[in-house]
Formats: C-alpha cells, sequence, structure tokens
C-alpha cells in the first residue's frame, strides 16, 4: 500500500512564546504576540503527529467566532457540536463557538510569498463552513491553556467575524446541532463546551 503523506503544520518554539511573556486563559495584546510568532524566521512546518504530543512546540490555530446582532442589538454566537470525525479526538462530541484549523505546509504558496497564515484560515473556513452575508472581521486576542493535553500543544488567534444576517451554515457533517445562539444563553449554558469556547465566551462576552 502507498505511503499517506504526513501533514506538516505550522508550530512556533514554545520558549519563544514565554520569552514574548506567558499567559494562562486569554491575551487583548495582539501587537505583543502576533509580529513576531507569524514572522518567518519563528515559524516552521512540522509533522502533525509529531507535534500533537510535544509541548516544546505551539501550533498556531486560528479561532474564528462568528456573531450577529439583531435589530435590537441583541448579540448572538454561532455554535456547534463537533462530530466524532472531525479533526483533534480529544476534542470529540464538544460544543464549540470556533470555527478554524491548522496552518498546513500546503498553504505556502510555491514561490514562498503570500502569508500562509492567511490562507490556511481562509481554507479552514471554505472547508468548514458557508457564509451567506457580508460581514466584517478582526483579529481580538489569543487564547492559551496550559491546563489541558490539547491546549499544551496549541495558541489560539481569534478572530470575530460580525455578520449582517445569520446566515452561516456547515459544509462538513461533523459539524452538527449548529446555529446561532443569544449569548446569554450560551453563558448560562457552559457545560460541554470545550475549554477554548468557554475562555473566549466569558473573556469576550461576560459581563
Amino acid at each position: 500500500m502507498p505511503d499517506i503523506p504526513v501533514e506538516h503544520i505550522l508550530v512556533v518554539p514554545t520558549e519563544l512564546f514565554h520569552r514574548l511573556g506567558h499567559f494562562q486563559g486569554f491575551s487583548r495584546e495582539i501587537d505583543r504576540y502576533l509580529g513576531e510568532l507569524l514572522s518567518p524566521r519563528n515559524i516552521s512546518f512540522r509533522p502533525r503527529p509529531e507535534m500533537e504530543h510535544d509541548p516544546s512546540f505551539k501550533q498556531l490555530i486560528p479561532y474564528v467566532i462568528f456573531r450577529y446582532c439583531d435589530a435590537a442589538g441583541r448579540p448572538s454566537i454561532f455554535q456547534y457540536t463537533r462530530g466524532s470525525g472531525q479533526g483533534e479526538g480529544r476534542l470529540h462530541r464538544k460544543r464549540s463557538i470556533g470555527i478554524g484549523g491548522h496552518i498546513s505546509a500546503v498553504d505556502v504558496a510555491a514561490d514562498g510569498s503570500g502569508n500562509p497564515y492567511e490562507e490556511g484560515m481562509r481554507r479552514e473556513l471554505d472547508e468548514e463552513v458557508s457564509i451567506d452575508t457580508p460581514y466584517a472581521s478582526r483579529c481580538v486576542g489569543l487564547i492559551n491553556d496550559d491546563v489541558t493535553e490539547v491546549g499544551r500543544v496549541h495558541l489560539g488567534v481569534v478572530h470575530v467575524f460580525d455578520v449582517e444576517r445569520p446566515s452561516v451554515h456547515p459544509r462538513e457533517s461533523e459539524i452538527v446541532e449548529c446555529g446561532f445562539r443569544p449569548v446569554e444563553e450560551i453563558l448560562a449554558d457552559m457545560e460541554g463546551f470545550e475549554t477554548w469556547s468557554q475562555i473566549c465566551m466569558k473573556a469576550l462576552f461576560g459581563s
């Protein structure tokens, strides 16, 4: 049987993250981190199976949150349940408010130009959801969670997409039980949500 290609994913040394300023939870200090974390001199693409268990590297993950505000200004967030066939096995059946995934070597242009992080985020969004509405996007912070096994090897970059209509739909069959839900309902029912979602909800939308 032919060998199955091993995915190579974008990582940065955990030591660099600590040098820039280690934190647990959520940080809004985007300018402090992103320039160095995404600098070509600091990133590398390494085999995913090895990186999933090597805390000396952090996998950078775009984490996109879709927000819709109704005519009265009441915000709702797109949320869903991760199916058992989707991505990171340690997150299966968890509820989530974030869409995104790994930046892969395939996101690097053939001539080495471009921005692999931006390309990877666009690719992941295109693969996972259909965004049938205009939107405005902005980067709002970073997530780090060294308490959990999966968190120790990942670093999330959080983006909020403010959509004009609540028209975001899954492309993947593993994104189930999905739709927009009022912020206050999610905050009152955080049990079952993955840790990153809990961190984001409390930091961005908590009282």
